[in-house]
């Protein structure tokens, strides 16, 4: 039987375990057709097989992301692009440049600053003010937790020192009460109002520019985590997703978590499923669905929003009243979950504090006593703190720990703004991915993205070393007991995120039937030692046995068209 394409001459990552060695991968009509031993390649090459040396590198099936922001990421790309600032003074100059070569555009939109480049997390509206004091400006963090405002901006919105804290955010304020600039959580939806909203064709252009970097960077698949809702300054992508595929254009395969507006209550359910059934109607399911539900249920560390079972500090070691906030009344998170579950669809839950996984693992527990087993699938990201008594609870209630390994690093905004609010010994609980591990629980991984770097393989060299590749004699956050090996990062992104996205018959390992999405990676990262897994780089990427990106930098490797060829993309830090 000949090939279309034959890759030979590296390992074989099949999505789980050690690599394969001295084994070939060919691919015929889009799907894997064979995994021989390469004492064999030679009898699947026919006179049109596309034969790929690898000379060394890893093939791995492609990376998918359980949880990101594209259209939002992407439509950032194209406005006020802050994630490359160093420092408060730089994130202020790129404002200034940009809305000097944008005199056009009557409000200064974008985001993509780190709270750690401002004292106390919080930039004042004063910085904008001396740079664009004509027009509003508003500007989300890299988080997506607070925005930046101008005094401009801040007029429109009609908020004053008299405008009260909503019950879902903090604004934060000067002496006599006013705005200072930086408003927290649900705080930011007061500009809702007077904020331009953006166009359908701004979304289909970032989700394109999104579709370009995410190729580059090896991701074939992911689950955005918000659709059908707007919120955090990103708006609803289903119209740039619709239009993607019905043109051609959205070469991955996409599930959209729908949004759970936490004002709501159970009335949001049948919307939910008639939006899921109308996308499933339209045809192109393996290539966009919607039957996922993402709830909100506590905010972040750093603003002190995230839902803590202790008290947060002050900044004398005193505890104070606050811990955090819960977004949707426990009660009615058990009560959404039985009635989505029981629905048949998944849900997708931000659960960062200790108490808001506490909340969370609570609501599976009531689906599965009011539902029976389900297939369901639910899973929590970002899992900052996770108390010791619930890490075996994962495995227990099936829910899948959705990993944003990147952040599991010592860095200014852990060091600065969260580990000396909590409480003693909660460094010990930052990210607890190896006991997750070791209690059995599934994992799936992703981004956050544009929060940080949608780079797979940056989030791999953390989850491995817990230590940032510029502080190699640094202290692993958390200490080294939390780290995974290699192969079960890799797995997390590839075959545990397929599990996630119920893409796992089809996707997410290299077997035969399943369809060639596929990676390669060089230099092979098995062959490098913990600490230097930073420099494995995505070199191509493969969609149905088709090339969509080839790193330009690189020497194409044999097989490699230069017609194929991509300029490589610049990733966000975090």
């Amino acid at each position: 039987m000949a090939v279309d394409v034959l890759f030979t001459g590296g390992s074989v990552f099949t999505g789980t375990g050690s690599p394969l060695h001295d084994h070939a991968v060919g691919v015929r009509h889009g799907r894997i057709a064979a995994i021989v031993p390469e004492h064999e390649a030679a009898s699947l090459v026919g006179p049109d097989t596309r034969v790929v040396e690898l000379d060394g590198a890893l093939l791995s099936p492609g990376f998918q992301d359980a949880h990101i922001h594209p259209v939002g990421g992407g439509v950032e790309l194209l406005q006020c692009d802050l994630s490359a600032a160093t420092d408060a003074a730089d994130a202020v100059a790129t404002v200034a440049a940009y809305a000097a070569a944008n005199p056009d555009e009557s409000w200064i939109l974008g985001g993509g600053w780190s709270m750690d480049h401002f004292a106390g997390g919080a930039p004042g509206r004063a910085l904008l003010d001396d740079v664009v004091p004509d027009r509003p400006v508003f500007l989300m963090s890299r988080d997506h937790h607070s925005a930046w405002a101008n005094s401009a901006a801040i007029r429109l919105a009609g908020i004053d020192a008299e405008t009260p804290d909503p019950a879902d955010g903090r604004i934060e304020r000067e002496a006599d009460g006013s705005p200072a600039g930086t408003f927290h959580e649900g705080s930011s939806e007061l500009f809702a109002e007077v904020r331009p909203e953006g166009s359908e064709d701004l979304s289909y252009r970032g989700l394109l520019r999104a579709q370009e970097l995410l190729l580059s960077l090896g991701v074939t698949g992911w689950q955005d985590a918000l659709v059908a809702g707007d919120s955090a300054g990103i708006s609803d992508p289903t119209g740039a997703y619709l239009r993607a595929v019905d043109e051609g254009a959205l070469r991955a395969h996409v599930v959209g978590a729908q949004w759970w507006e936490r004002s709501g209550g159970l009335e949001q359910v049948e919307g939910m499923l008639r939006l899921r059934d109308e996308i499933a109607q339209r045809g192109h399911e393996e290539r966009l669905s919607f039957g996922t539900v993402k709830i909100m249920v506590d905010g972040v560390a750093e603003n002190q929003t995230a839902a803590m079972i202790a008290p947060y500090r002050d900044a004398h070691g005193h505890d104070t009243a606050n811990r955090g906030i819960s977004f949707v009344d426990p009660t009615l998170l058990r009560r959404a979950v039985e009635a989505l579950d029981a629905a048949g669809m998944q849900v997708h839950f931000h659960a960062l504090g200790d108490r808001a996984v506490r909340e969370a693992l609570d609501a599976i527990e009531a689906a599965r006593s009011a539902n029976g087993p389900s297939d369901g699938r639910h899973h929590l990201a970002h899992l900052q703190v996770v108390a010791e008594a619930d890490t075996a609870r994962f495995a227990e209630l099936e829910a899948v720990a959705n990993l944003q390994a990147l952040w599991a690093t010592h860095e200014t905004q852990i060091d600065v703004l969260t580990l000396p609010f909590l409480q003693d010994g909660a460094e010990a609980r930052q990210y607890p991915f190896g006991d997750l591990v070791r209690d059995g629980a599934r994992l799936a991984a992703g981004s956050d993205w544009p929060v940080s770097s949608a780079d797979p393989l940056a989030a791999i060299h953390i989850a491995v070393t817990r230590i940032a590749p510029d502080l190699v004699d640094g202290v692993p956050l958390g200490g080294a007991h939390q780290r995974l090996d290699l192969a079960t990062a890799m797995a997390a992104y590839t075959s545990g995120s397929a599990y996630v996205n119920h893409r796992d018959h089809d996707t997410g390992h290299v077997r035969e039937g399943y369809l060639a999405n596929l990676v390669v990676i060089e230099p092979d990262p098995f062959t490098l030692r913990d600490h230097e897994l930073y420099r494995a780089t995505v070199t191509s990427t493969w969609i149905e046995g088709e090339t969509v990106y080839v790193r330009y930098d690189a020497e194409p490797a044999a097989g490699l068209a230069d017609d194929v060829a991509t300029p490589g993309i610049p990733t966000p830090t975090r």
